[in-house]
């Protein structure tokens, strides 16, 4: 509200809209507001909420509202306009208004910003679906993209996420989750366009919400304990249920089913590892000559002492190449 507001100046409301959120989902005061304002206002003829407020009798004039004409339409008979906005607002007449409050020669009315609705969490994934929606269709190289074309960069982008972790870089770090994301979101728009033809039903198409709703039936299913009524105080408790649920809905017959091979070596080697010692397996290590089998026995042994050996041998390399750089004094 402005303090410096002239007492029957009028008032002018400036009403701000999400259009992540669904249209005519707004706040009651909004609908307050609006079904008693002297007039409501909206540059933008495609507006979302404008078919909402026909609907419910609200009369809107389509116009570009001015600062002035809007201060001296108010003035006469200290009438309430309402301007429906953007969530970004309109920049050009709150400057305006700001402009005639600072001169001291306007009689101005009582000056209301009111959000109308809000974003909620997650909202901005809706903007990034819509975007690789539209990139998608118009992106000459985009549009043309597989799943076999992008596998190379989701493991590039995992790595890449994996550095940021590791060197504390936070700024960093939320650029490589984006990057992770924006893999998931370009893999699962290519998964809508398929056919559904073949008789095994493996090219049936699905969509980010198809993704989405998966991990959620997935992650309520092994957190009994939190969506149930099991109950689990302790990490380790924790960790049985989702490995019994887990088992469950797998129905493997080997600790080795589900590990992908092509992972590198050092990981494959300790999440192996990891799976015998949770079946509580008694497995002697293979023998044979040669370094991989040497690099076996020390990926196990950094896995039972809880240590990740990729981790433990990306801190080592990444030693090596500052020794390197001062070595060639690049670095001192």
């Amino acid at each position: 509200m402005n303090d410096d507001t002239t007492p029957d100046a009028g008032r002018i409301v400036l009403l701000t809209t999400s259009h992540r959120v669904a249209p005519g989902l707004l706040s009651w005061q909004a609908w307050q507001v609006l079904r008693a304002a002297d007039q409501v206002l909206c540059a933008d003829a495609a507006h979302p909420q404008l078919p909402y407020l026909k609907e419910a009798g609200v009369e809107v004039t389509l116009a570009s509202p001015v600062a002035r004409d809007l201060v001296e339409s108010c003035a006469d008979g200290a009438r309430t306009v309402v301007v429906l906005t953007t969530a970004e607002g309109d920049r050009t007449l709150t400057d305006g208004l700001a402009t005639l409050a600072g001169s001291g020669r306007v009689a101005m009315p009582a000056l209301e910003l009111l959000p109308g609705s809000y974003d909620l969490p997650g909202a901005r994934l809706l903007d990034l679906v819509q975007v690789m929606d539209r990139i998608r269709r118009e992106c000459p190289w985009s549009s043309l993209r597989t799943h076999e074309d992008l596998a190379k960069y989701a493991i590039e982008e995992a790595y890449e996420l994996v550095e940021a972790i590791e060197t504390g870089d936070r700024d960093e770090l939320r650029e490589e989750l984006g990057d992770v994301l924006l893999q998931v979101v370009f893999h699962a728009r290519i998964a809508q366009e398929a056919t559904g033809e073949a008789e095994d039903g493996s090219d049936e198409p699905f969509s980010i919400d198809d993704v989405a709703g998966t991990i959620v039936d997935k992650l309520v299913h092994r957190h009994p304990h939190v969506f149930g009524d099991d109950t689990a105080s302790t990490p380790e408790e924790v960790r049985e249920h989702w490995l019994r649920t887990k088992a469950e809905e797998k129905q493997r017959t080997s600790v080795t089913d589900g590990v992908p091979v092509g992972q590198p070596g050092l990981a494959l080697a300790a999440k192996l590892g990891s799976r015998v010692r949770t079946a509580g397996l008694d497995v002697p290590l293979p023998t044979g000559a040669g370094v991989g089998y040497e690099l076996l026995a020390l990926a196990l042994r950094a896995e039972a002492e809880g240590v990740d050996p990729e981790a433990a041998l990306r801190a080592a390399a990444r030693a090596y190449r500052d020794a390197v750089r001062v070595s060639e004094g690049l670095d001192q």
